[in-house]
């Protein structure tokens, strides 16, 4: 049963070679997260900058601030995975920003957002503490088999 990700540049300073990088972080993520594909599934990852990242966090959110990682799901919280599951967007100067400040690599750091909004389509959030250390947790994880150091290591 397929997964169909459509990665799309909506900013065209993106370095070109994330498709693919994209496409493992979410099926690490799938697999870590032990979610199964009932059928059919469509997932599309915008890559934008802080402009647009910022209308869509004011739109949706009521935040007026741009944003790393911004999760729109369509399918229940833990519920079927199948059909069209959502949309994940990211903002590529909050990215650049990030990494550099973290002292990681801005494809390490893309790899992160990119299991983390998944994770969001899938259900998973961090409202709460144990929530945080769940999703946290999970994330450690997946990112560790893609090689990834572990992003809330202080």
């Amino acid at each position: 049963m397929p997964l169909e990700i459509a990665v799309i540049r909506n900013d065209e300073l993106w370095p070109s070679d994330l498709d693919a990088v994209a496409e493992q972080a979410v099926l690490a993520a799938l697999e870590g997260s032990k979610a199964k594909l009932k059928g059919a599934a469509e997932l599309s990852i915008l890559l934008t900058n802080d402009a647009e990242q910022q209308e869509l966090n004011r739109e949706w959110r009521g935040k007026d601030s741009s944003t790393n990682v911004l999760s729109f799901p369509q399918i229940e919280p833990f519920g079927a995975v199948s059909g069209i599951l959502g949309d994940i967007t990211l903002a590529r100067e909050t990215l650049e920003q990030e990494a550099a400040e973290q002292g990681v690599s801005f494809t390490d750091h893309f790899r992160h957002l990119v299991v983390h909004g998944f994770l969001h389509i899938l259900g998973y959030d961090h409202l709460t503490d144990e929530e945080a250390l769940e999703m946290e947790g999970l994330e450690t994880q997946i990112l560790a088999k893609l090689g990834v150091a572990d992003p809330y290591a202080d």
